[in-house]
């Protein structure tokens, strides 16, 4: 069962996802500004967000990555690498059980391209062929419907909702929970490989 992944880039029809590196500050930053009104709706990093909070992220994802505990991945565009679109993540809640999950984020002047929608599968690709996964969650606030749009496109299917499960400023913020094992994911991924959301 491998429990770390090689560094080379994750490609779909339109995107790369790789590692972050130290020199990513500036750009993921960028995004961050130009999305805080959306990403303060619903992550408690985004409240009071400073550029430290993206340069300690990416020093604390180059740690996870090396040591297992997490995958953050850098969304970019094949026709324009330097440009940050967002991040997407998998990583392991259980090793034993083969769970994890997955989240991400997508910068607020490229929603409803699909971008989060092909990021998203691609990320569930190296959760289930290369890190071995048997199921992945995604907790999602409500009200978030983009997310949820996302998730449901993909074939999570909705396992209930968490009360008061963040605390994003002064609210107190539901999550429901959605879940995908692989046999679903499976029998899934050629739907995902028709509309060019991952390769094979």
């Amino acid at each position: 069962m491998a429990h770390l992944l090689g560094h080379e880039p994750r490609l779909s029809e339109r995107l790369i996802l790789r590692p972050f590196r130290r020199k990513d500050t500036g750009p993921v930053h960028e995004a961050v500004r130009a999305s805080l009104p959306d990403l303060a709706e619903y992550l408690p990093w985004a409240i009071g967000y400073q550029r430290s909070v993206t340069s300690q992220f990416i020093k604390d994802s180059i740690g996870a990555w090396a040591s297992g505990r997490a995958f953050d991945f850098a969304i970019r565009a094949k026709d324009d690498e330097d440009r940050h679109l967002g991040n997407v993540s998998v990583w392991y809640t259980s090793k034993a059980n083969l769970v994890g999950e997955i989240g991400y984020w997508i910068r607020s002047d490229v929603t409803n391209q699909g971008i989060g929608t092909e990021a998203t599968a691609r990320a569930l690709q190296i959760a289930f062929d290369e890190l071995q996964m048997h199921r992945v969650v995604t907790r999602i606030a409500v009200g978030n419907v983009a997310s949820e749009r996302i998730v449901q496109k993909l074939g999570f299917l909705k396992e209930g909702t968490l009360r008061d499960e963040v605390k994003v400023g002064t609210r107190w913020l539901d999550h429901t929970v959605w879940g995908l094992l692989d046999r679903e994911w499976r029998q899934a991924k050629r739907h995902y490989a028709a509309e060019s959301w991952h390769q094979g």
